[in-house]
């Protein structure tokens, strides 16, 4: 599956989130960070997606959209959506996945590196589905759980202006990279609508 690089085409620009409604596309001046996780309650995307739920409106002022997609049904996001102020997108036959170049194997979770995140994703997730705070993950998710993590950032004009692809599950931009890789893209649109 090849891999998509800086300066090219998204393949895909239009996204239908859980709910049915067209996810977040970027702003004229704005960018798209799309987000590819794991499956549906997964303990390490939680987490993660947590850290920019509560980073939302810092991202939102900097011109950053975000869309999540995950390899699980419709039915099995739903129930996500909801306490998440950004659509997720469910791509249960991969098509997004084989476009996007992204892919799954067994290092996801493997990876030594990967193993401090999941005792951390884990506190948390395992006592608050416990108390029935938050539904724990399918037993058996479909598509497993051997993805791999990928961010896109794609400008108005379908162009990606920065990718990263994961070598294990928790190897994902944090919102502070996102920030900084929109800095500069935000800065050249400021100066071209200055010069217009």
């Amino acid at each position: 599956m090849p891999r998509l690089q800086t300066g090219t085409t998204a393949p895909v620009r239009q996204f239908t989130d859980v709910t049915g409604a067209p996810a977040a596309r970027p702003g004229p001046e704005g960018l798209l960070h799309l987000q590819f996780r794991r499956f549906a309650g997964c303990p390490i995307c939680n987490l993660h997606l947590r850290s920019f739920a509560q980073r939302q409106a810092e991202l939102a002022a900097a011109g950053v959209r975000e869309a999540v997609v995950f390899h699980s049904p419709a039915d099995e996001l739903r129930p996500y959506a909801d306490s998440l102020p950004f659509p997720l997108v469910a791509d249960p036959d991969r098509q997004l996945y084989r476009a996007f170049g992204v892919e799954r194997g067994a290092r996801a979770l493997l990876d030594p590196r990967v193993w401090p995140t999941v005792l951390r994703a884990l506190a948390r997730s395992v006592p608050l589905a416990l108390r029935g705070k938050e539904r724990p993950p399918a037993a058996r998710p479909l598509g497993g759980r051997l993805g791999l993590p990928a961010d896109f950032l794609i400008g108005p004009d379908g162009r990606l202006f920065a990718v990263h692809y994961g070598e294990h599950a928790a190897d994902h931009w944090s919102a502070d990279t996102v920030l900084g890789l929109a800095a500069p893209v935000r800065v050249a649109a400021g100066r071209e609508a200055a010069g217009a």
